[in-house]
């Protein structure tokens, strides 16, 4: 393997893998996986990508409104514009790659819908739309000869000069390599929370790397609670409950088993995310119960097993037939709609730093994002930023010198439970509906862990990493929540 590269691509979700299929063939490119290959918040996408393919029903312009209402109007509506307009053409690229959607009887595409939109315009592969198209991205990106791939492999550090230096771990080994040009497709922050449906990578790395390196960090409070995470009495694990399940027409109901959503909003079931989680909170304050639950038991039980096969058996595992029984259901944390902050090219405020997928802010989703906007806003944009890179590419003359990253003799290992304690300050300050009490609380004590691991002397390694950027980034939503000024350290 080279120790020198044109671009690497830190994360292979489909924003990565979907960079590293556009860039420019001659490029050397380097793409670093955390863990296994098939493990992201991608992978783990259940609903669909939307996407107005069927211009006879729908618009773009329909589209373009429903993401702008969902997000509170917070949106660039500049970057909503590229996402709606270019998206449907990057759908129909990654069919040609294989990827498989669902069709009807008829044999033309099926669309579901979800909360918020207006039209059902969701393209789906049952209910496990993001791991078919990380399955075969994977396997188109591993047909390049131009890109190498390294699995298992944890960024320590990037340090930004001449060009990026990245130490890596794999192992127990520190490897170093170089490269001109830098996307973090890292995903995001959901092991901040003591519940979410995010993968257990998915502690922020990313955007601590980018803030590092002084790039902007954007809104990173604006952060999604889904309605409908299964509400596991047995342990902090949870999956998510899609929102094609109510968009189905799946009921809502509380502990009474009373469908409830008529009392906070015109749209029922099918109100964007943000208002069915706040209408879960409220109307367990009246019930004095977090007991809530999704029913679709009325519907024909071979349909649900079709069309929900993942979920159907996930819910199997812990007891639950979703085609006879009530589903327990709670807000957990689900998406991040802030970021590293990129401008309509993927474009950092660092020089040649990129990022894509959801560590960026680009503005589409505002305070909210509409469902299924996710992975074609990662498609769109990983392809903007690969073709933003691609023309400098040629230009490019860097003589690559050896990184100087501090040789790392601790042997002393964090403190346990410095993870579980930021979780339990998020989970308590910034939730659904956030606590500005608990909120300045958690902040001065997350100051206090932050000092802590900056000025110890410990080991760098996997549990360091993810517990300072957990740490990290519990600050910077705090910080930012609460308006706090730059000084704060």
């Amino acid at each position: 393997m080279s120790k020198n590269y044109d671009v690497v691509i830190v994360g292979c979700g489909v924003a990565g893998l979907y960079a590293a299929l556009n860039l420019n063939p001659k490029a050397r490119v380097l793409l670093l996986c955390k863990q296994d290959l098939t493990l992201s918040n991608s992978s783990l996408a259940q609903g669909g990508v939307a996407a107005v393919i069927d211009t006879t029903h729908d618009s773009t312009d329909a589209h373009f409104n429903d993401t702008l209402i969902a997000g509170g109007f917070k949106n660039n509506p500049e970057a909503v514009h590229i996402l709606v307009e270019q998206g449907p053409k990057e759908v129909k690229r990654i069919m040609e790659y294989g990827v498989d959607f669902d069709h009807s009887e008829d044999n033309s595409i099926h669309f579901t819908l979800e909360g918020g939109h207006s039209k059902p315009r969701i393209l789906h592969h049952k209910d496990s739309t993001g791991y078919e198209m990380v399955i075969k991205l994977l396997q188109a990106v591993k047909t390049l000869p131009n890109v190498d791939i390294m699995e298992n492999s944890l960024v320590c550090s990037i340090q930004k000069g001449v060009h990026f230096s990245l130490d890596i771990l794999t192992g127990q080994t520190h490897t170093y390599v170089n490269a001109a040009f830098c996307i973090l497709a890292t995903g995001g922050i959901g092991r901040v929370y003591e519940y979410t449906t995010n993968s257990k990578i998915a502690t922020g790395d990313g955007i601590v790397f980018a803030h590092k390196m002084g790039a902007k960090i954007k809104y990173l409070h604006y952060i999604q609670f889904h309605p409908t995470g299964f509400a596991n009495k047995k342990s902090r694990e949870t999956f998510l409950i899609s929102e094609s399940v109510r968009g189905e027409g799946a009921y809502l109901l509380n502990c009474h088993f009373e469908r409830f959503m008529h009392k906070y909003d015109d749209r029922l079931e099918l109100a964007p995310r943000d208002v069915v989680s706040r209408a879960i909170i409220e109307e367990s304050k009246q019930t004095q119960s977090n007991d809530f639950y999704l029913d679709i038991s009325y519907k024909d039980a071979q349909s649900i097993r079709t069309r929900f096969p993942m979920i159907y058996q996930n819910l199997l595992k812990e007891g639950i037939d979703m085609t006879t029984d009530k589903i327990p259901v709670f807000p957990c944390h689900h998406y991040l709609m802030g970021g590293i902050d990129v401008d309509l090219n993927s474009k950092t405020t660092i020089d040649k730093l990129y990022a894509v997928g959801e560590c960026s802010h680009t503005g589409v989703h505002g305070n909210n994002r509409l469902a299924s906007n996710s992975l074609l806003e990662a498609l769109v944009f990983s392809r903007r930023a690969a073709e933003d890179i691609n023309p400098q590419l040629m230009n490019q003359h860097i003589t690559f010198i050896t990184p100087e990253f501090p040789q790392d003799k601790h042997t002393k290992q964090i403190p346990a439970g410095i993870r579980t304690e930021v979780r339990h300050i998020m989970q308590k300050a910034h939730f659904v509906i956030p606590n500005p009490e608990e909120a300045h609380k958690g902040f001065e004590r997350i100051l206090e862990l932050k000092r802590q691991l900056e000025q110890g002397d410990y080991q760098v390694n996997c549990d360091y990493v993810e517990a300072y950027s957990l740490v990290i980034i519990a600050y910077l939503i705090l910080k930012h929540y609460l308006g706090k000024s730059s000084s704060s350290s």
